[in-house]
């Protein structure tokens, strides 16, 4: 064969390519090596620029993981399922398009109504063996928020194209019924694109924060801004290396963010109705988790895990009540505390930190805080642990595990589910991986006992479910899909 024509073969089709160098007599084993090697790059090139595949890597920061779907076409296809959505509501004028039902409080915080991944709900255990029922599936945009439902609507935070845009869906059909965006384009190479934290719903309103700290509070129904503020300007902070991620919290008629900023503005509780400042507390840099409202000792209290310690706030003016050590890797602390009783707290992290359980106590001086138990059986990465009849299950880093809360002992370890997300209803884990799978699972201290599985999403898949009405929603930054899950 002549070498033009072997070299052009080899441009067109690198695998052929492949195959013709090793037939050659006269190349020696180095020249095939190194060509092969320049074959492949070659091909994933090719795969790159002609057919969308991205690679991006997976929870360990090592393996990556492969799909096919380019920015452009991606944005695309996203406003063409908008546009259509547009179009046949124009046809059904009888569907409501603006006015949404009464809001109600079926899912309106990070993780769930106590933000602690647990569900009252009632779920169907026997899964057909291609999986729950689908009700929708649709292209999103962008980034690692999820959902809270309220009013039979579901809201959530994207990208798109240039621009952090929160949307409202509706939930049985998927169909947008409103979006409000303004231009913010956070980027970061290893944890990827897009907003972060999932939005807060409170009475006719949401509450939701852009990756580099636009913080948007808008009218449930419509859309409209009543007011925003730039939280990382008000606190003079930077931000974070993997972007703003913290949902903001509702206590009473305050709104909480974590800025993480200096001279006693790394926590800001805000006016819920009116964006005025009512206070700023402690000097902490922030890490990845979000604020919650616990009752810790008989007193009510803003549950904060930075980045180098665990802190009880005060609500009435944010003023530090206990603290307790908890230095991790670069201040990687993402997983939830979870609240175990009456006067203990979980915490966990990855990169090897492990778990503790955490006492809070309040005397004559005060409140303190004393380890019960810390090990190394429960390191929490992205996802969040949950609680269920004396049990914490969660992922230890990326395996599925069982842990005594009381004791920290192991019972169990089984799974291998990647860096996914869990949460908790009747009996039963709902797990979905990081390859977007979702898996049932028994919530028994017995042994791992999965009941069932399948494929929902594609892709790389770190955001949190949610579930409503009998509705389980999953999303990741290219896929948006609800499952009927009731019985």
């Amino acid at each position: 064969m002549p070498p033009w024509v072997f070299v052009l073969i080899a441009i067109v089709i690198p695998p052929l390519g492949i195959v013709l160098l090793w037939t050659r007599a006269r190349a020696g084993i180095f020249r095939k090596l190194l060509g092969s090697l320049a074959l492949v790059l070659l091909s994933v090139a090719q795969l790159h620029f002609f057919f969308g595949l991205k690679a991006e890597l997976d929870g360990t920061g090592a393996r990556p993981i492969f799909s096919f779907e380019a920015p452009e076409s991606h944005y695309k296809e996203l406003e063409r399922s908008r546009t259509e959505q547009g179009v046949a509501a124009e046809l059904a004028p009888s569907v409501d398009v603006v006015a949404p039902p009464p809001m109600g409080h079926d899912s309106p915080r990070f993780r769930g109504p106590g933000m602690d991944g647990r569900y009252e709900a009632e779920l169907a255990i026997e899964w057909p063996a291609d999986g729950l029922p689908l009700l929708w599936k649709q292209p999103v945009g962008g980034g690692y928020a999820s959902f809270v439902v309220a009013g039979g609507r579901a809201f959530t935070i994207e990208q798109r194209r240039d621009q952090e845009v929160v949307a409202a869906y509706d939930l049985k059909t998927g169909r947008e019924i409103w979006t409000h965006g303004w231009t913010a384009e956070f980027r970061e190479t290893l944890g990827g694109d897009g907003p972060r934290a999932t939005p807060t719903l409170d009475e006719d309103r949401v509450y939701a924060l852009g990756a580099s700290g636009e913080l948007k509070v808008l009218e449930a129904a419509s859309g409209e801004v009543l007011w925003e503020r730039n939280i990382l300007e008000d606190a003079g902070a930077d931000n974070l290396q993997w972007g703003m991620s913290a949902s903001p919290l509702i206590v009473g008629e305050k709104v909480v963010v974590l800025p993480g900023g200096p001279n006693g503005s790394s926590v800001i509780a805000y006016d819920k109705r009116t964006g005025a400042t009512i206070w700023k507390s402690l000097d902490d840099e922030q890490a990845y988790t979000s604020p919650i409202l616990v009752t810790l000792s008989g007193e009510r209290q803003i549950l904060v895990v930075g980045a180098n310690r665990a802190m009880g706030l005060a609500v009435d003016d944010g003023s530090l009540l206990w603290d307790y050590p908890w230095v991790t890797n670069m201040g990687i602390n993402v997983a939830q505390p979870l609240l175990l009783g009456e006067n203990r707290v979980f915490l966990s992290a990855g990169y090897g930190h492990g778990a503790a359980v955490v006492e809070v106590t309040q005397g004559e001086s005060g409140f303190s805080a004393r380890p019960v138990w810390s090990n190394t059986r429960m390191k929490n990465k992205f996802a969040s642990s949950v609680l269920h009849q004396g049990y914490i299950y969660g992922l230890d880093e990326a395996i599925l595990a069982c842990v005594d809360a009381s004791t920290g002992d192991l019972k169990w370890k089984g799974g291998r589910y990647g860096y996914g997300q869990l949460l908790l209803a009747a009996d039963h884990l709902i797990v979905l991986t990081e390859r977007g799978e979702i898996v049932l699972v028994k919530a028994t201290p017995e042994k791992h006992e999965e009941l069932a599985m399948f494929p929902a999403i594609e892709g790389k898949t770190w955001n949190h479910p949610a579930m409503a009405d009998g509705v389980l929603l999953v999303r990741n930054a290219n896929e948006m899909a609800a499952f009927r899950i009731a019985p």
